[in-house]
């Protein structure tokens, strides 16, 4: 019989060593992985949050009339926050298709697209100054100018040279395509003699010039205009307003935290709200935004008149196209119903697939969804 100094005794303790040392080292290994994963929250958290502004005029401007808020929004929630400022919406949307932002004021449009194609979601909405609460699109002419009424503007726009906003402006864009060109069967960027797109400043700036006929703007930046080109300004005048547009949006990534998620929505929702100086200040930074009456927390369903608006403006230009066949015509419909309801049910944290499986193509101006 072995004896229990033997082979088989020395070979189980060797085997309770490897084990032992097995156990040590996977351990130190998820320590080391639990560490890590830790410092890396930990970097992130303390990165500085990125915040994407729309140019009001130039970049350098933008981003002066942000930065006190900006300063206000670190304090409150005890992390850096940097302004993107950028010259175009284009630059801005490339921006976020890069992950290069981590919160943004954008337009509807813009803020529509963040959240369906960029994992954006609503964080507030802008609620603009009393008075004239109501944000509208407006078309500028001259008041010396070669035409001072709508109705020669749209019975020959081939004439006149046009400066409107980018496709993704709702004011310079979208909104005078969906109430006025379209209805009128002018598509806006191929019916005019030339056309500049630039920001509303640049297009108010290029009738006052002369350097075009008619400019898309709102009321909104024409006022901010007002103030800051009031000899500009003095030749201008406005032959045709919308309807309100909807509201411009501050969206957050989401994979953002749920916690900085709750502070920067208590942050924006608060901000001008308190009395004293403290208030009167930040309320003088709303004011320089016009955004007087401050920011309303939302969520993604706030983009649903964002919504409604693309799917008029895909309707109009179906509706306006030539097309080889009823049927071709009737698939494109279904497709504009189809991809409308899907963007309702996302916005509004529903399963979007089966609801637009549901609706047919409406052979009359839109209202509502022909669902079942």
């Amino acid at each position: 019989m072995p004896s229990a100094s033997g082979p088989a005794s020395r070979s189980t303790a060797s085997r309770r060593i490897a084990l032992c040392r097995c156990a040590a080292a996977l351990s130190l290994a998820w320590a080391g992985t639990a560490w890590a994963q830790g410092s890396a929250r930990q970097r992130a958290s303390s990165a500085p949050l990125r915040f994407g502004i729309l140019p009001f005029g130039g970049a350098v401007e933008s981003r002066d009339r942000w930065a006190p808020l900006l300063a206000d929004m670190s304090r409150a929630i005890g992390r850096p926050v940097t302004g993107f400022s950028v010259t175009s919406y284009e630059s801005l949307g490339q921006a976020l298709q890069r992950d290069e932002v981590d919160i943004a004021m954008l337009t509807a449009k813009m803020a529509l697209d963040a959240v369906l194609q960029r994992r954006m979601r609503v964080l507030a909405q802008v609620r603009r100054h009393e008075g004239d609460p109501e944000h509208r699109a407006v078309l500028l002419v001259r008041k010396d100018g070669a035409f001072t009424r709508l109705a020669d503007l749209l019975a020959n726009p081939g004439h006149w040279r046009l400066a409107r906003g980018d496709s993704r402006s709702v004011s310079g864009f979208i909104l005078p395509q969906v109430e006025l060109f379209l209805p009128n069967r002018i598509a806006i960027e191929t019916a005019f003699r030339s056309e500049l797109i630039d920001t509303h400043q640049a297009t108010a700036l290029a009738v006052a010039n002369g350097d075009a006929d008619v400019a898309t703007n709102n009321t909104t930046d024409l006022e901010r205009f007002r103030e800051q080109f009031p000899i500009e300004a003095a030749r201008l005048q406005v032959i045709w307003t919308s309807a309100p547009t909807p509201p411009a949006q501050i969206v957050m990534r989401r994979d953002s935290s749920p916690e900085l998620h709750r502070r920067l929505q208590a942050f924006l929702s608060g901000y001008g709200r308190a009395s004293g100086p403290r208030g009167d200040a930040e309320r003088d930074v709303l004011k320089a935004l016009r955004a007087t009456l401050g920011y309303q927390a939302e969520d993604d369903s706030a983009l649903l008149p964002a919504a409604e608006l693309e799917y008029q403006l895909a309707w109009q230009r179906a509706m306006n196209a030539a097309w080889v066949s009823d049927a071709a015509k009737q698939a494109r419909l279904q497709r504009i119903e189809q991809a409308h309801a899907r963007q309702v049910a996302l916005l509004k944290g529903e399963g979007g697939a089966a609801v637009a499986e549901k609706c047919e193509p409406k052979n009359s101006k839109p209202a509502a969804l022909n669902c079942n």
